[in-house]
């Protein structure tokens, strides 16, 4: 490791000091996504969001000369940012939540520890801050379950045929106007701040999206002109839902739209959405590639046939810094107790702790000298953390260890949440 040289530094903006490697950091992240090479224009519109979004860069550089004829050693050879934002656990509390993004190592570079590394610093530094709970969306599945990260939300891609198959079995509120785009500029955050509140397994978003809901974000980091829009209004005429899409165009059989993001605070903001998007004329299929993994639109439809949905994957990772401090975090719907013995490979956030729920608040202390109700690793209490799996699911599965006979079901109980957890922000 003493090849490498770890620099953790602020995003700048063009002609700021230190704006050339931000730069070069967000060029090496494309690299690292097989990205294709990016005007200078696309970088600075990406370091103006990093700033706004308060994150911090890490990169890992080589040490001396390099090989003639390769990237310059200005070039970071791992990459690795992180932000801070909320994660709703239920019931409306929002926890701080450190997000972890862009992690990266050059494909020359890799096997060397510089992963473990970055992660490993990371973590014990955002324990050390007092965040609770980190999180990710990960590009491979296989990579971050050894960092004790588990899966806590999942979604899923869906093909809904419209025209006459396209029928609500009630019929929607229909408050649903089409929109200027740009009007999203200031209505989509306001949107999602709604939502975000009353979703289990929400984190914050990023500046990125709102750009894109306004049209101000292609995949060149220009303005999307292709872009279209639609609002659903409230009973008092209050904007709590919207809808972003495009046209694949009139070659592409059957006619398609793609919704780029649908975002609805009220049951009746969303299924009002989706009818709008049924009726469009001249389209015989939606297509959305982030719908959640528990969809009311199937029961909702006539013909939930007309519904095609793959498999659901993997969305949020959680990863629990503080057992304590993340369970004494979120709210309760029942009351009950229960003996946890966690295991933590990294050594942050293990041991056994007694966890009692009265009147949906958690007291956590330590039980060393105590039997265990559950035996589980770091991993699985974060998949449970914000209801997105059940305890008996992971007992099932091999994941956990029922010590005492009954409390996979209280764990279920106790860990419960008001409705299906979902996570619409990707970082």
């Amino acid at each position: 490791m003493n090849d490498y040289e770890v620099r953790r530094f602020e995003p700048s903006l063009p002609g700021e000091e230190g704006y050339e490697r931000t730069r070069e950091w967000i060029r090496a992240v494309g690299s690292g996504f097989y990205d294709k090479r990016r005007p200078d224009e696309y970088a600075a519109k990406i370091a103006a969001c990093f700033v706004v979004d308060g994150r911090k860069l890490t990169g890992a550089y080589q040490q001396g000369s390099v090989p003639a004829g390769t990237l310059p050693s200005e070039v970071p050879v791992a990459t690795f940012g992180t932000f801070r934002k909320t994660l709703n656990a239920g019931y409306g509390a929002l926890v701080p939540a450190h997000l972890i993004t862009a992690v990266t190592v050059r494909t020359s570079h890799r096997r060397r520890g510089l992963l473990r590394r970055l992660m490993t610093e990371d973590l014990a530094r955002t324990k050390r801050d007092g965040v609770p709970v980190a999180a990710l969306t990960a590009s491979e599945a296989s990579i971050y379950r050894r960092f004790g990260f588990g899966v806590a939300t999942a979604e899923r891609r869906i093909t809904v045929s419209t025209g006459p198959r396209f029928r609500l079995a009630v019929p929607s509120d229909r408050r649903v106007e089409a929109a200027d785009p740009t009007a999203l500029l200031d209505l989509a955050p306001q949107i999602f701040a709604r939502v975000h509140r009353v979703t289990p397994g929400s984190v914050d978003r990023q500046d990125r999206y709102r750009l894109a809901a306004g049209g101000q974000w292609d995949d060149d980091g220009g303005e999307d002109h292709a872009l279209r829009a639609a609002l659903h209004f409230g009973p008092a005429g209050e904007p709590d839902g919207y809808v972003t899409y495009s046209f694949r165009g009139w070659a592409h059989e059957p006619h398609t739209m793609d919704v780029q993001d649908l975002v609805a605070a009220t049951p009746e903001a969303y299924l009002a959405l989706w009818e709008f998007l049924g009726s469009l004329d001249l389209v015989r299929r939606v297509s959305w590639g982030e719908a959640p993994a528990e969809d009311p639109l199937a029961w909702a439809l006539e013909d939930p046939r007309a519904l095609k949905a793959e498999a659901a994957s993997d969305m949020l990772w959680l990863r629990i810094l503080d057992v304590p401090a993340a369970l004494t975090a979120r709210r309760y719907g029942v009351d009950g107790a229960l003996v946890l013995d966690v295991a933590d490979g990294l050594g942050l956030a293990g041991g056994r702790f007694r966890l009692r729920v009265a009147d949906g608040t958690a007291r956590v202390e330590e039980a060393d000298g105590a039997e265990p109700d559950l035996v589980l690793d770091v991993a699985e209490l974060a998949s449970m953390y914000v209801g997105g799996v059940r305890a008996t699911t992971l007992w099932e599965a091999g994941r956990i260890v029922e010590a005492k006979p009954g409390a996979v079901l209280a764990a279920d109980r106790l860990f419960a949440v008001e409705r299906a957890a979902r996570c619409l922000t990707h970082f």
